[in-house]
This record gives structure tokens, C-alpha cells and sequence, in this order.
């Protein structure tokens, strides 16, 4: 039960920053010439994201301008950029020294990356692991 409360919120969030931007009135041409890049971040700690409670969750816009409750969405959208929304592609520092505890901590990406639709998962060993990564986009 707790696995559904968690999705439903997800997909709630997901919704909201999905169907903000189409709740307009219909229009011949497009407002933008710009993809819809709308994503929904959510943090927790866990193996899976099937078994992590969320923690924290923030948004982020990159079309036409990065916008959103991620803390740096000028950054972030710069760097989802450079990799083609490749979010595998983004490093973690190697030079960063972390105890090898095992506490996962688990970041999901879920809406739409210039007009694709994208999921994404990943699990890191603990929150240092998660913090050492040179991209500010898991940063928040």
C-alpha cells in the first residue's frame, strides 16, 4: 500500500508539471518553438524505487527557459543539455572520497525531455556517493 501512495503522489507530481503548460485554450500554431522539457526529481532511500519512500522532490523546466523547484535549473538543464538528456552519461568525481557504508539512496526522473517521453532510475551506495556527482542535476 505504501509503494501506491508513493507512485500516486509521483504521478500526481508528474501531472501537475505536465499538464500545466497544455491547460490553455487551443490554439492553430504552437506558443513555443521549443520541446516540452518538464521533469519530476524524487530522492529516497532504498534498493529500488519501488521500495524507497520519497523524500524530497523537485521539478524542472528547460523549454523555453530553465524553471522549477530544483535548486540550479540554469545548471541543471545546461548539463541534461551537453549529454542530449542522457542522464546515465552524467560522471560521479572520481577524486571524492566516501565511507563505503551501504545506505542506497535511490533518484527517479520521470515526464518528458524535448518532447520525449523518459524514466529513469538510479541507485546510489548512500548519499555521499549520490552528492559526488560532478552534475548539479542529482544535486537538490
Amino acid at each position: 500500500m505504501r509503494n501506491f501512495a508513493r507512485r500516486a503522489a509521483t504521478l500526481a507530481l508528474a501531472a501537475t508539471a505536465l499538464a500545466a503548460p497544455l491547460s490553455g485554450t487551443a490554439q492553430a500554431a504552437p506558443a513555443t518553438l521549443y520541446a516540452p522539457s518538464a521533469l519530476v526529481f524524487t530522492v529516497g532511500h532504498g534498493e529500488t524505487a519501488a521500495q524507497a519512500v520519497p523524500e524530497r522532490a523537485v521539478t524542472l523546466n528547460c523549454a523555453p527557459k530553465p524553471s522549477g523547484t530544483h535548486p540550479d535549473p540554469a545548471s541543471a538543464c545546461a548539463e541534461l543539455s551537453r549529454v542530449d538528456g542522457d542522464f546515465a552519461a552524467l560522471e560521479s568525481e572520481s577524486g571524492v572520497l566516501c565511507t563505503r557504508e551501504y545506505d542506497p539512496v535511490v533518484v527517479t526522473v520521470d515526464g518528458v525531455w524535448q518532447g520525449e517521453r523518459v524514466s529513469y532510475e538510479r541507485v546510489f551506495a548512500n548519499e555521499c556517493v549520490k552528492n559526488s556527482s560532478v552534475a548539479s542535476v542529482f544535486a537538490f
